[in-house]
């Protein structure tokens, strides 16, 4: 009778299940902090989703080291084996994956059957065909592991070319065994448990942002109007029926867009019929940009009327009136478009007309 060695496990140890918790806990919260670092702008965030992986990758390094000294000091085993089965199983460089099935017959240890997958170069895939017998190496606590040896000691060599190897009964060791059902729904839980504590612990930065108006984005729609609000710029569109020339409609859709007692700087804002557009000045720069609340909103309907009236543009269409002061300095230009040319408007920040110019 054939004796034989035991395989594998056959279930994940409890270690192995806490580490693939832990595994998926930690690639969750680092895709989180990092896309969501990077929508926001926050660079805490972006930090935490680089470093988190590789600070655990280098723990997980040192938490193996013993074990991985103790496999690498275990001398290997030298046997002769016997191909029961080979099946290549898909590659289309030189080298091939092929699935072996072996019988192994070790000199003093007992024989087993083992299925391994190895690369194989095509030039060199003859060479192996079922009955035959080769050189096999293995670490003796770990027979699963076996690898064929493709350039065997000529005494091996020789051995395998006249040797004779009965074939060994199941079960078949197999060098790579699923970690099972159980395995990866803690992975998974683990995942989305890194990602619900990285929104957690930084909720004020993924979501606070938005109610403080330098962050992400914040947006409000009523029935007459529409304001979106973003780090670098904001929007108020008017309902219809509406216009910026109105009574106080303009003064009211520019202090719509920042809170009670927020002064934020503007370097542009653009005024168009129903549309008014701000970009903000950068946090960082306190002197950029000038104050959206110190334009001369009571002359802005005067000065598109005078563009409209005074530039010579037939059947003026449309008009859009732009405040510019990345220095502090305002000033305005009215363009008026109609269906033969242009004509362009430019005040002060007191709204004087300085000069025209026809299209």
């Amino acid at each position: 009778m054939t004796s034989t060695v035991g395989g594998p496990p056959t279930h994940s140890t409890p270690a192995q299940l806490a580490l693939g918790l832990l595994t998926g806990g930690v690639i969750g919260a680092s895709l989180t902090a990092f896309i969501g670092g990077c929508v926001v702008e926050r660079v805490p965030l972006i930090v935490t989703g680089l470093v988190l992986p590789a600070v655990y990758g280098l723990l997980l390094l040192f938490a193996t080291l013993p074990r991985r000294a103790r496999e690498a000091a275990v001398v290997p085993r030298t046997a002769l084996a016997m191909i029961e089965s080979l099946e290549a199983v898909g590659g289309e460089s030189s080298d091939v994956p092929v699935r072996f099935e072996l019988s192994v017959a070790p000199d003093d240890a007992p024989a087993f059957r083992v299925e391994i997958r190895q690369d194989i170069n095509l030039v060199e895939l003859p060479d192996y065909r079922p009955r035959g017998v080769v050189v096999v190496g293995y670490p003796p606590d770990r027979p699963w592991k076996t690898r064929i040896v493709k350039r065997p000691t000529p005494e091996w060599e020789e051995r395998a070319a006249s040797a004779r190897v009965d074939s060994v009964p199941g079960p078949v060791m197999k060098s790579g065994t699923p970690g099972g059902c159980a395995g990866a729904l803690l992975t998974l839980l683990g995942l989305l448990l890194g990602t619900a504590a990285v929104l957690l612990l930084f909720r004020g930065d993924l979501f606070g942002s938005a109610e403080g108006g330098s962050g992400a984005s914040r947006s409000s729609v009523s029935s007459s109007s529409t304001t979106t609000v973003t780090s670098a710029t904001a929007q108020v569109t008017l309902g219809p029926g509406r216009s910026m020339l109105d009574q106080g409609e303009l003064r009211r859709a520019v202090e719509s867009l920042t809170p009670a007692g927020e002064e934020r700087r503007a370097v542009t804002v653009v005024v168009q019929d129903r549309l008014l557009m701000v970009v903000f000045a950068s946090a960082g720069v306190e002197s950029a940009g000038f104050d959206p609340g110190s334009l001369p909103y009571d002359r802005v309907p005067g000065l598109v009327e005078e563009a409209r009236t005074t530039l010579g543009v037939e059947s003026p269409r449309s008009w859009q009136l732009t405040a510019q002061g990345l220095t502090g300095s305002l000033t305005l230009r009215v363009v008026v478009t109609g269906d033969a040319g242009t004509g362009t408007l430019e005040a002060n920040d007191r709204g004087e007309v300085l000069r025209r110019s026809a299209g």
